[in-house]
């Protein structure tokens, strides 16, 4: 099997690392060859706190998966999380000169190298510039100003940036388990990738993956992303409030949520009056479900809420969002959830479950998989054969390969 064919994928969550190994499928859609999920280990909010626990938390990952794939996992997509990530609106101009008033290729790139060699601060750490539109003499609205003349072209970008340290940081625990980076993704576009179609990233839509340390919030209108924010609250919150609320550990607490942990409280057939009458056993303890249903309430309304609030302008986002919210992220399977979801942000809401992978996929079709798939399908768009002969490597200062900024790039002119 062709190395160019396989593609790896390493998903350094707060609660779960997830590898995945995939090859592409004859019907354009990729063939799981294996799959390690382990228990993260020292990730907090989607910040990696302890180098030496992550490394090895990725290693067993890494390990589960090449057994299943018989596939030695060299580089992998890796998805990078947590609140020191920020993002910002920007624009860029260029004058188009020659005789003909032609838009080229390289004018794309010219107007993109601007916004690439903006200055950040020594702290920081770029991480994607994506194009969000055109406009040709203040004309907007240009989706693919190639071919088309024009004196001036302006570009309006989305850039992402990232705390250098904890870039260090994640970058260390993955090559200390022998994986060098092919590219860091971040985690909501990952998710984006694997839950969204392109009709709805067109239309208008926000995406929220509430993961076990982070909800991270993003928005994409006209097929690009336009917004991007991370709230520090997540399904780890929840669990540490049931473990407190009803006396019991962080692992049994954990354990209550996934298998009876509901936003909305079922009845089991009995009267909706009698609801708090309802009793769950669990390893010796006596809980009654109302008692339980309100901790996840509480916690869960307060982290929607914030997700609401980061949005800009939020009180537009009905005329903003005809596509209204996708769900996803582990917590997203909450029964319930999609209705507390629609009651905050007045869209409507679903919940994003994978696409496009099967093989050995069966629990890969779970929205706790979002960002682990995403990451995976990121790789294998990024390295089809059309830009294998463009794309050079770019070696960044920490010592692993960045591709990222020049493939977005590529990838979106075609793309819109």
């Amino acid at each position: 099997m062709s190395k160019q064919s396989v593609f790896a994928a390493i998903d350094v969550g707060t609660n779960k690392v997830c590898s995945i190994i995939a090859n592409k499928g004859d019907n354009d859609g990729l063939r799981i060859l294996g799959v390690g999920v382990v228990p993260s280990r020292g990730v907090r909010k989607g910040i990696v706190i302890d180098v030496d626990e992550t490394r090895e938390a990725i290693r067993e990952s890494v390990r589960k998966a090449e057994m299943t794939s018989g596939v030695k996992v060299e580089s992998a997509y890796i998805g990078i999380s947590g609140r020191h990530v920020s993002s910002a609106n920007t624009s860029s101009a260029v004058a188009i000169s020659r005789g003909d008033r032609v838009v080229h290729t390289r004018d794309l790139k010219r107007v993109f190298g601007d916004v690439r060699n903006v200055k950040v601060s020594p702290d920081r750490q770029l991480l994607h510039v994506i194009p969000r539109g055109y406009s040709l003499d203040g004309h907007e609205g240009v989706k693919n100003p190639v071919g088309m003349h024009g004196f001036r072209l302006d570009a309006d970008t989305h850039v992402i940036t990232a705390s250098q340290t904890s870039v260090q940081n994640l970058a260390k625990a993955v090559k200390g388990a022998g994986v060098e980076i092919e590219d860091l993704v971040l985690s909501p576009l990952a998710a984006a990738e694997a839950v969204l179609s392109p009709d709805v990233r067109a239309a208008g839509v926000a995406l929220i993956d509430i993961g076990g340390g982070t909800a991270e919030v993003s928005i994409f209108k006209d097929g690009s992303v336009w917004f991007t924010s991370v709230v520090p609250f997540g399904g780890y919150q929840i669990t540490r409030d049931i473990a407190i609320g009803l006396g019991v550990s962080s692992e049994l607490a954990e354990q209550i949520k996934i298998k009876h942990g509901s936003v909305m409280p079922t009845t089991n057939g009995k009267a909706k009056g009698d609801v708090e009458a309802t009793h769950i056993s669990a390893n010796g303890h006596d809980i009654l479900a109302q008692d339980l249903t309100d901790i996840i309430q509480s916690r869960l309304d307060e982290i929607m809420r914030l997700a609401y609030n980061e949005c800009p302008q939020p009180e537009y986002l009905v005329s903003m969002l005809p596509a209204g919210v996708v769900l996803c992220g582990g917590t997203s399977n909450l029964p319930g959830i999609d209705r507390m979801a629609r009651e905050i942000f007045g869209l409507s809401v679903n919940i994003g479950i994978p696409q496009d992978v099967f093989g050995l996929a069966d629990q890969l079709h779970d929205p706790a998989y979002a960002t682990s798939v995403g990451l995976i399908l990121w790789g294998a768009r990024q390295n089809t054969g059309e830009w294998q002969a463009s794309n050079k490597r770019l070696k960044h200062r920490l010592g692993f390969p960045v591709r990222f900024m020049r493939r977005q790039v590529q990838r979106r002119f075609h793309a819109i």
